[in-house]
């Protein structure tokens, strides 16, 4: 019976204090009862046994974490304590664990420490869990807790319009990496990349990527003095062609040495387009560095600009000019006085930039953008699921160029289908893909034992949900999905993407000599304007469809 042992926790305890009540009024016939003197050391686990093999669920700002998708659980002193890699999400604040010992969460103007040495953090099974009562009072948000319904529930109660300061610099947390240096190659792109990935594993993991194997290990034909963008690096890294260590792959020597394995899997990286400060800076609080470009009338970190001030580290250039140089937001400063740059503006702020260009440049290669800059926030990416590759065994893809194009209907609606075929008994766990707009609704089908356009007809429902955000995300299956070997199976996803008319990311062959390296022969892809007829892709629009599948040894 659910809650039984509880309930029969409690009703003990309560005659146990009626016990004590008749004793202590002189009743001659009522002896002390021995189990009346339990401590809560006692108790407690009883109680918190029962809480655990019943559902229990934590309510944070009314999204729903459950002990059955989450490591939740009540400890012996009757807290719930949740993971450490959970409350970034849950109460989307910023958390970084620092050497292994102590969580620091920030939201608001608000900062908590919780350390193993205090027992504030508690280590279980290699994996950190803070007290969810203890952050939430740390976080000014009102906590509850409903024994019928087994839920404990947070609210941000604070009144608080932002969840991050007016100013804030990731040097300070420790979560900026090494400052790169391009020399006189064009690799600003894959400079920038590298390092906002490094620091989105901060302050968990220092490590270096190497910048050499991303330019000379894609599938874009041009060599590293050619420049590049950041969609380039997306496709790189979501295609599992890298990241690997520098130190595997050292920078400069224009060689780069074959059989490199990926050292982790970028699962996700969401996109900021049309210079949204308020998304821009929560992501750098939240994620870690943000890739971004400007218009930089620099060449180098010796030469002089109208557009740079030395003395004060400063960057501003309004006008027509296109982006052609990548940084990295590390931070902002809403008061940054607006007298540091040589352009007359209109008000202070400005974003603190990771250049790439060595510690000779700027203060130690990092310096200010103003606010005001043309181009500073237009195009961004920053990456918000890094993995181990332990996480799936295999990739099946068809799109290593990644997004170059959208196609669609004149419709916000599109569905989009890619075959494969299981190299062995496997299990289907996950799919990827893009979504090129906020608030993009998906479904995602699975069909087994692909024939031809018919059996669309047989697909199967696995999985559904929004994407607030533009990006690339990874949609992981509840159920296990079984796959015999040689079987083709397809993924098929209706997209739905909010004044869109083409809401479904492609890769194909714009002439450009940069995209030589498509190659529409590699995948099996299908659309259609409804999912009722499908026609091929190859055949109709020359095009291969970015929709990924993952899949695991059975």
């Amino acid at each position: 019976m659910k809650y039984s042992k509880r309930y029969i926790c409690l009703t003990i305890i309560l005659l146990l204090v009626v016990a004590l009540k008749f004793n202590r009024n002189g009743s001659e016939q009522v002896e002390t009862f021995r189990g009346a003197q339990m401590e809560p050391k006692v108790w407690n686990p009883l109680i918190a046994e029962s809480v655990n093999e019943n559902p229990l669920s934590l309510v944070v700002d009314n999204r729903i974490y459950s002990n059955e998708d989450y490591d939740i659980y009540m400890n012996q002193k009757l807290d719930i304590m949740i993971p450490v890699s959970l409350v970034r999400d849950s109460f989307n604040c910023s958390a970084g664990l620092y050497d292994k010992e102590k969580l620091v969460v920030e939201k608001h103007e608000e900062s908590a420490d919780f350390s193993l040495e205090d027992k504030q953090l508690t280590k279980k099974n290699d994996n950190y869990y803070v007290s969810a009562s203890k952050l939430s009072k740390s976080l000014s948000y009102d906590y509850s807790w409903d024994i019928e319904k087994n839920t404990a529930s947070a609210a941000d109660v604070s009144g608080a319009t932002s969840i991050y300061p007016s100013k804030y610099d990731l040097r300070e947390k420790g979560r900026a990496t090494t400052v790169k240096n391009q020399g006189s190659l064009g690799t600003c792109w894959a400079s920038a990349s590298v390092s906002a990935l490094e620091t989105a594993l901060l302050p968990e993991e220092s490590v270096q990527f190497s910048v050499d194997h991303m330019t000379l290990k894609n599938s874009f034909a041009q060599a590293q003095n050619d420049g590049g963008e950041y969609t380039m690096g997306m496709a790189y890294l979501t295609a599992w062609q890298g990241p690997v260590y520098e130190a595997d792959d050292p920078y400069g020597d224009g060689e780069s040495p074959d059989g490199l394995k990926p050292v982790k899997h970028v699962q996700e990286m969401q996109i900021i387009d049309g210079k949204d400060y308020e998304k821009i800076k929560e992501s750098v609080f939240l994620y870690g560095g943000v890739q971004t470009s400007i218009y930089n009338g620099l060449r180098s970190s010796q030469s002089k600009s109208p557009y740079y001030n030395q003395k004060t580290n400063s960057y501003c250039y309004i006008g027509t000019e296109k982006p052609n140089h990548d940084v990295v937001i590390i931070g902002w400063d809403d008061n940054y006085p607006s007298s540091n740059f040589n352009t007359p503006l209109e008000g202070d702020g400005a974003f603190i930039c990771q250049n790439s260009w060595g510690k000779d440049f700027g203060d130690n290669g990092i310096f200010y953008v103003s606010y005001y800059d043309t181009n500073i926030g237009t195009h961004n990416v920053v990456y918000t699921r890094v993995e181990d590759t332990d996480n799936y065994d295999h990739i099946y893809q068809s799109d290593l160029c990644g997004w170059v194009g959208k196609m669609g209907y004149d419709s916000e609606q599109i569905y989009g289908a890619n075959v494969f075929t299981a190299k062995s008994v496997e299990t289907l766990a996950a799919t990827s893909f893009y979504a090129t707009g906020a608030n993009t609704e998906y479904e995602v089908y699975v069909v087994h034992d692909f024939v031809n356009e018919k059996s669309f007809d047989e697909r199967t429902k696995v999985a559904e949900g929004v994407f607030k955000k533009a990006g690339y995300y990874t949609v992981d299956f509840d159920e296990k999905i079984k796959l015999h070997a040689g079987e083709d199976y397809a993924i098929v996803i209706r997209l739905k993407t909010p004044g869109s008319k083409h809401p479904l990311a492609i890769e194909y062959d714009t002439g450009e000599k940069i995209l030589q390296g498509v190659n529409l022969d590699d995948g099996e892809g299908y659309i259609s304007p409804n999912g009722k007829k499908f026609v091929n892709v190859k055949e109709k629009r020359d095009c291969n469809l970015c929709i990924k599948a993952f899949t695991r040894n059975q």
